[in-house]
């Protein structure tokens, strides 16, 4: 019902005023076309099935409207090759956060056309930040709930429940009663312009929950509050139909207030009032920057902070190279399914070519084509090192010239393309997680963990089997095995290039993981799994969670389920979950390099608006890591002629996994501070040792080799040489005496 109020009382009352008038358009989530169907976990609810599950509802309150068409599928979008809106797209019309402007638009919930026409205000506005943390857990407050670890600090946007749900961690607020009378607030601290609300259900692989309409109210003080309105009657929101898929309602007009509570009307008939939240909001003008946010930085660096199209990312790239010719170049290491060139870009003092005793870096990034942070960080890292590098930053220049350093920034271009076009609010948790034909490309490398504890249990290492380098099982290899093609790359790319140390950026949590990412028990879910290399792992992934700003930061709020930051933001990746097949565990048995993952942000599709803050968080780790590539020892083997010797065998006393030697007879063995007894095992060379010591200041002792013929491999070569009899058949044999008859 709409209050009658004197002029005397609006101007006593300016700021609920402007709660008062204004109109709200819900609007619904749109799906994607059949073809781009997604899944969550073992749910496996596409998009499609989405909008075909019946809404069950309570009835709505007398004076409720409700906005039926969301009721409706949505039209099928048209994949036009117009570029998309910066910061988190939504995508197409209503799903859109960042949409054009229009001059008038008629609300599908307007009374008649007596009570007259909104005008529809587009206001770009990013998410207050639920999801990402920025919103306190003090600043989120609910009439009730279940228990603890169902409270309004869980209501977070994709927040994640953990496999079995307890007490502390669940996942989404849910109330403690089931009633039209509860509510979810979100305290501003602020004035803020609010322009949308999006919810989920909550998170869990036992139970159903979802609210499936709801009420927006607005408040200046907590204390009065304004239930926003068509016309004379409550606005009701279409909800959620499920519990993963993110369900967006924009405001044809903004709304200016310092709270905003949402107020669950019905819900699904099978569950309990549920929700997972975000925001759109524009904080108001703050003059005396009284509001400004504990912790806050602003960068000082000049790149792109947008998100990249794949057309935009080759353009960016191309960009780079231009400015840098002389330390850049471009390559691409194969294609996606859909044929996309998955492009790489290399950053040297002599690109093109592998220098002699210069170690090889690579990171990569959008193995899981949701996680986009990782990509963009990648963008902006190749963009710092160019301009770092021209500007003589002593840093940088050193580590360019030392190092042979590979970024390839999306290594699943057609998964990245399905959450682009979802939007990052709207994308969820899993949408372009996979590859297109399905497979987890991070996880689809053969498991050669289970080749080599096999061959320990029966002993055969390392006699008859080595403890590295172990070979790709001929199955795998098959034209019918079910690899990606993106895999198919990567190994080849593996192959081809020594590296020494990799890293593959990650999303959805704060931590950096290190091998074995499976454990050895089977049948076990987590269980600590050191590699022999455990004390080298560790100390990899502390020099880049150590220098993260957020990841070993005790008093910052976990993202989903664990505290890393009580183990220094790192962990042994079977002891969180076990997985077989990891990129991580196949690069360390099957090449030399050592690779990790870092998990960069909570939120897996940051805002455009946080990319400069995401950087500020990550640009130290990333640099750190990358010199890390010179700690241990180097060194180059070769014969008495100075002939480099490839695919020798370096072992470490005390450490049950070798490395071996480059084309060109270089090698790297990353190793911590000490002294290691090492030794050099080359087919048809006398073995070698010497002692190397490994001290704390950055860069790798040099320990070289010279190895002279064993024995054995000379007679073997004068054996070929005389087509491989003996030595005296060159010359007739001799006539043995006759021993004359009767002596």
């Amino acid at each position: 019902m709409l209050v009658s109020v004197t002029l005397g009382q609006r101007l006593a009352l300016l700021a609920l005023a402007l709660l008062g008038i204004v109109g709200l358009l819900p609007r619904g989530c749109l799906s994607r076309p059949a073809e781009d169907e997604d899944y969550y976990m073992q749910e496996l609810l596409s998009r499609e099935h989405y909008y075909r599950i019946p809404v069950q509802e309570e009835n709505p309150a007398e004076g409720d409207q409700v906005w039926r068409d969301d009721l409706q599928p949505p039209a099928p979008r048209n994949k036009s090759k117009t570029k998309p809106t910066s910061g988190k797209q939504a995508g197409a019309e209503a799903k859109s956060v960042k949409s054009p402007n229009k001059k008038s638009e008629k609300t599908p919930n307007s009374i008649s056309e007596a009570e007259g026409q909104y005008q529809s205000e587009r206001v770009d506005c990013p998410p207050l930040g639920l999801e990402t943390l920025k919103i306190d857990d003090f600043q989120l407050h609910a009439s009730t709930m279940q228990r603890y670890g169902l409270g309004a600090h869980r209501g977070r946007l994709n927040i994640q429940a953990g496999l079995y749900e307890d007490d502390l961690y669940d996942g989404g607020w849910c109330a403690g009663r089931n009633d039209p009378l509860q509510w979810f607030e979100v305290d501003a601290r602020r004035l803020t312009k609010f322009t949308g609300v999006i919810t989920q259900g909550r998170s869990s692989l036992w139970s159903s929950d979802w609210v499936t309409s709801y009420r927006v109210l607005v408040s200046n003080d907590s204390h009065t509050w304004v239930t926003l309105k068509n016309g004379s009657r409550d606005l009701l929101f279409i909800g959620n139909k499920e519990k993963e898929i993110p369900v967006l309602n924009t405001f044809p007009k903004s709304v200016v207030a310092r709270y905003i509570r949402i107020n669950p009307r019905s819900w699904y008939s099978g569950g309990s009032i549920c929700m997972r939240v975000e925001i759109l909001g524009c904080p108001m003008p703050d003059p005396n920057n009284y509001y400004h946010r504990r912790n806050e930085i602003t960068t000082t660096d000049n790149l792109d902070f947008k998100h990249h199209s794949y057309k935009e990312m080759r353009q960016l790239m191309k960009v780079v190279n231009e400015m840098c010719p002389n330390i850049t170049r471009i390559y691409n290491i194969g294609k996606s399914y859909n044929g996309q060139k998955l492009y790489a870009i290399e950053i040297s003092d002599n690109p093109g070519e592998h220098e002699l005793g210069e170690p090889e870096f690579r990171y990569t990034a959008g193995s899981h084509g949701n996680e986009v942070l990782g990509r963009e960080l990648l963008l902006l890292l190749m963009q710092f090192l160019c301009q770092e590098y021209l500007s003589g930053n002593p840093r940088i220049r050193h580590l360019v010239e030392e190092t042979r350093i590979h970024l390839l920034p999306s290594v699943n271009p057609d998964g990245h393309d399905k959450a682009a076009e979802a939007g990052s609010e709207l994308s969820g948790w899993s949408l372009g997680r996979w590859s297109q034909d399905g497979l987890d490309i991070h996880h689809n490398f053969p498991d050669l963990n289970a080749i080599l504890w096999e061959a320990e249990s029966r002993k055969w290492v390392p006699r008859k089997f080595h403890n590295h380098h172990i070979p790709i099982p001929e199955w795998y290899l098959s034209k019918n095995a079910t690899v990606a093609m993106e895999t198919r790359a990567l190994l080849g790319w593996m192959e081809k290039i020594p590296f020494v140390l990799g890293g593959n950026l990650q999303g959805g949590e704060l931590v950096v993981t290190f091998s074995y990412d499976r454990t050895r028990p089977h049948g076990v879910m987590r269980e600590a799994t050191p590699t022999p290399d455990d004390p080298v792992f560790r100390w990899l992934a502390f020099s880049y969670a150590s220098t993260h700003r957020l990841m070993t930061d005790a008093g910052r709020r976990v993202c989903h389920t664990q505290d890393f930051a009580k183990e220094d933001g790192t962990i042994n990746g079977a002891s969180w979950h076990t997985a077989a097949g990891s990129m991580n565990d196949f690069s360390y048995l099957h090449t030399n390099c050592f690779e990790l993952s870092m998990y960069v942000g909570c939120d897996k599709f940051p805002h455009e608006s946080e990319l400069p803050e995401e950087w500020e968080n990550n640009r130290e780790s990333l640099i750190v890591f990358m010199e890390q590539v010179h700690r241990g020892i180097k060194g180059v083997v070769r014969d008495l002629q100075g002939r480099g010797i490839a695919n020798a065998i370096i072992s470490v006393e005390g450490i049950n996994h070798d490395i071996r030697t480059a084309a060109d007879g270089d090698y790297w063995r990353l190793l911590n501070p000490g002294e290691y007894r090492v030794t050099v095992r080359a087919e048809g060379y006398a073995m070698s040792s010497k002692v190397c010591e490994v001290g704390y200041a950055m860069g790798a002792t040099r320990c070289s080799f010279t190895l002279t013929r064993s024995n054995l491999s000379r007679i073997k070569e004068i054996m070929e040489k005389f087509n491989k009899q003996p030595i005296n058949l060159r010359h007739p044999p001799r006539r043995p005496r006759q021993r004359r008859l009767g002596t």
